[in-house]
């Protein structure tokens, strides 16, 4: 399959969101470079390569919404894979001011890819 370049900036981005952290399409975008683009974030996500580890079900709406319809099987699975990691899951939200990923100085120096 055809990797698109900016995909792989955003896989490698969502892959340091830390284990009971989340983040949003929007935040994801600014810390991939690629500000604005949180629309493509969401389609990339879609197209991860079955043997990349990529925790897709870290990222969230921003204001902390899963983006998959209340109740369908998709949105379940996001839920459960949160709630594995801890994560508190209410009407398919997550309270963003505790749990979203805050990357640290060293994590914006050194392993984020611009």
């Amino acid at each position: 399959m055809f990797e698109h370049p900016q995909y792989t900036k955003i896989w490698r981005t969502v892959q340091l969101i830390p284990l009971g952290k989340v983040a949003s399409y929007g935040q994801i975008a600014d810390l991939a470079g690629l500000p604005g683009r949180s629309r493509l974030v969401g389609k990339s996500l879609g197209y991860v390569p079955k043997n990349m580890n990529v925790p897709w079900h870290r990222v969230l709406r921003s204001n902390g919404q899963i983006a998959f319809p209340t109740g369908s099987e998709q949105s379940q699975i996001q839920t459960g894979l949160l709630q594995l990691e801890e994560v508190a899951v209410f009407n398919n939200r997550v309270k963003f001011s505790l749990y979203q990923w805050q990357p640290d100085l060293a994590e914006m120096l050194w392993k984020l890819e611009y």
